[in-house]
């Protein structure tokens, strides 16, 4: 599960937001509420992972861990 990852950010052009699979592969969608959904279903169903949200100024957000996948380390929170 290594590397399963998802990154929700704005568009280049500014125009809408991406949901970028850093495997290859990327959606595009008008809000960005729908691009983060987008991205957690798309980890669930490829066994869990690491969601990413940046804001408009590239600045992250959110990180969420999506089961199946566990945290990497213990954390208390």
């Amino acid at each position: 599960m290594a590397g399963n990852k998802r990154i929700v950010g704005p568009k280049a052009s500014g125009k809408g937001w991406q949901n970028v699979n850093p495997a290859g592969g990327t959606t595009s969608h008008q809000t960005q509420e729908n691009a983060v959904k987008q991205a957690g279903k798309e980890l669930r169903q490829t066994g869990g992972g690491e969601r990413l949200v940046q804001g408009r100024d590239g600045q992250i957000r959110a990180k969420d861990t999506i089961p199946p996948a566990k945290d990497p380390r213990r954390s208390r929170g």
